[in-house]
């Protein structure tokens, strides 16, 4: 798929992956792995956001080149990683891209934070950066852009093509919920309780095209929604498809949307030693001929509602029983379901280890 001039140039380059297997030998590729983290800039004494964006990321790409750009909108910068195959590789390259990040923020008199919604300050309606593209947003959205100060961390994993990554998709749509839980990181919006773990998360379903993706039959039924879409208006490109798993627009991979921005690196390292490990198992599924859970689409919306609710801490719908049960328990869950990929991929005891301390020590959204 063509880029729709959404991403900053070089993007491209830093979050391509690919997800091609072995052939013959019976054995599987490693799957690349990479992320996209959105941090706020603040005023370290008030801690209110601040619209510094252009001369933060200006003074970040002397080290970060183009893995580092601008947001939606002046409060926000968005840094990248390059492809890794190893997830200890993934996880130093990512400290030292928020460490860059944080010094050129410190530059110019200013502190990142990496929260999924602004904590201080006056951020409605947010002051957007300046572009065509978001001019037209407004323009087509209206009050729908004022709060889109809100930060995200996206994975992005390998795929071999369009029509395997929404195979996967189908299959990966009932573990949306836990994701949400698991990365809740935004309680608070402009000095207030939300009364969410994830405030972010409700934020972005208000959006024509957001949410967990449809069940796809196919790759023309994937083409014929997006093609209508567009003719509609709903949204402006392809980038606008706001789905909580979507085939990435620019790069052959799969994009994992459901997180909030981490508070720290080792959870978005566990966010992505996960979404690989659920890539790789719903491959297996695939080639094996396992047809994907359909869950009814309301009963998915509301296990996404209670998620951004209640997170980490709370009890979610289980969605094959339509019963309340800790989410604690349904990530433990998840993780035998994914055990023989995680040690595949060699991330087993990294992975065990993050998620012990995060259960330990609660989501972002709970400190």
């Amino acid at each position: 798929m063509a880029s729709t001039g959404q991403t900053p140039v070089g993007a491209q380059e830093v979050v391509a992956g690919h997800g091609q297997r072995r052939t013959g030998t019976g054995e599987e590729a490693v799957l690349t792995v990479g992320a996209e983290e959105e941090y706020l800039l603040v005023d370290p004494v008030t801690r209110h956001v601040r619209p510094a964006a252009r001369e933060v990321v200006a003074q970040a790409a002397s080290v970060l080149g183009p893995r580092v750009g601008t947001e939606i909108t002046r409060y926000q910068v968005e840094v990248r990683t390059d492809p890794h195959t190893s997830l200890t590789e993934f996880a130093a390259q990512l400290r030292s891209t928020r460490a860059a990040a944080a010094r050129a923020a410190a530059r110019q008199g200013l502190r990142i934070v990496s929260s999924g919604t602004p904590v201080l300050g006056q951020v409605t309606p947010a002051p957007l950066t300046a572009g065509p593209r978001y001019a037209r947003s407004a323009a087509m959205f209206g009050a729908l852009d004022d709060e889109q100060s809100a930060c995200a961390c996206h994975i992005h994993v390998g795929v071999p093509n369009l029509a395997t990554a929404l195979e996967i998709s189908n299959h990966l749509r009932p573990w949306i919920p836990v994701l949400i839980a698991l990365t809740a990181n935004s309680p608070y919006w402009a000095g207030r309780d939300t009364g969410y773990a994830s405030w972010r998360t409700t934020i972005w379903g208000r959006w024509p095209v957001a949410g967990p993706p449809p069940y796809f039959e196919s790759p023309d039924h994937f083409e014929g929604l997006v093609s209508g879409l567009l003719t509609t208006g709903a949204v402006m490109d392809r980038g606008g498809l706001y789905w909580d798993i979507r085939p990435s627009h620019h790069v052959p991979t799969l994009e994992f949307r459901a997180a909030d921005a981490s508070t720290t690196a080792g959870e978005t390292v566990l966010l992505a030693g996960l979404a690989r490990a659920m890539v790789a198992t719903a491959l297996r599924a695939v080639d094996a001929g396992e047809r994907a859970p359909r869950p009814g689409a309301e009963m998915l919306r509301a296990a996404c509602w209670r998620a951004a609710r209640d997170g980490l801490g709370g009890d979610g719908i289980d969605l094959p029983t339509g019963r309340l049960t800790p989410f604690t328990d349904q990530v433990d869950r998840l993780l035998v379901r994914l055990t023989p990929a995680l040690r595949d991929h060699g991330d087993i005891e990294l992975v065990r280890t993050l998620w012990t301390r995060l259960r330990a020590d609660g989501s972002g959204a709970d400190r």
